[in-house]
């Protein structure tokens, strides 16, 4: 009979075992998703170079819309649309994790999820990336008098400063990233990702609530962020081959 120390040790081994194999296609779906989010930040930060990056005054960034639109709406479609991708991964590694720290993956996917979903609802991205902006920049283009431009020009500096100010979306999903780090630990992702994720979600914290502060240092955590669902989609495609009959 084995003795309650021997017992204990086993359910821990099992709790830490291989990922669920019967979730393979939302493992592979997770992988996949995790390579179109890269692919939706690297098309916006390439395009930097084709456009300069749209100024956060109302009075520029209208002119500056009518002039490159085709790149203003990539970047925003970009920016907000990897937010679909994102839920998805979340969701992959949330029951990638549930039998490593059912807790903890519950509460980090959930808490990703919902940040997901309320960056879609707002449907802006900063650096001034808002739909609103590109009808604001039509009327500012018809626009007839000085009257009628200045009123539009405080319409867009109102929709700027909604959209640049600190983003609750992006505090949770720097949350998110962190609890499922932490709970990775247990898991079958390695040890590269759970280092990665709980430095990218503990910086990605601090530089969301400080956004409109640290300037130019964001960048940090702007790389580590598609860095860390790299990785991830990386590992959970692994974990759909392995899980495939």
């Amino acid at each position: 009979m084995p003795t309650p120390s021997r017992a204990t040790g086993s359910r821990t081994a099992s709790a830490v075992g291989p990922a669920d194999p019967s979730w393979a296609g939302l493992y592979r779906l997770g992988g996949l998703s995790a390579a179109l989010f890269v692919l939706l930040v690297v098309i916006p930060v390439t395009l930097v170079f084709a456009a300069p990056a749209p100024p956060v005054d109302g009075r520029a960034l209208l002119p500056y819309i009518a002039a490159h639109k085709t790149v203003y709406l990539i970047e925003l479609v970009c920016f907000v649309g990897l937010s679909v991708p994102a839920l998805v991964v979340f969701t992959a590694v949330s029951v990638a994790l549930k039998d490593a720290s059912r807790s903890m993956a519950a509460v980090g996917g959930l808490i990703g999820v919902a940040s997901e979903v309320i960056a879609l609802a707002l449907g802006s991205s900063p650096q001034s990336l808002h739909g609103g902006l590109v009808v604001l920049s039509n009327s500012y283009a018809a626009a007839r008098t000085d009257a009628e431009r200045a009123g539009i020009v405080s319409a867009a500096d109102a929709l700027i400063a909604a959209t640049n100010a600190v983003s609750w979306a992006g505090i949770l999903t720097a949350t998110g990233i962190l609890l499922l780090s932490l709970a990775m630990r247990k898991g079958s992702f390695g040890r590269a990702v759970p280092v990665l994720g709980v430095l990218t979600g503990a910086l990605g914290i601090v530089s969301e609530a400080l956004r409109p502060m640290i300037g130019p240092a964001y960048l940090v955590y702007g790389l580590l962020l598609p860095a860390w669902f790299a990785l991830a989609g990386w590992n959970l495609h692994g974990l759909g081959r392995r899980g495939t009959p």
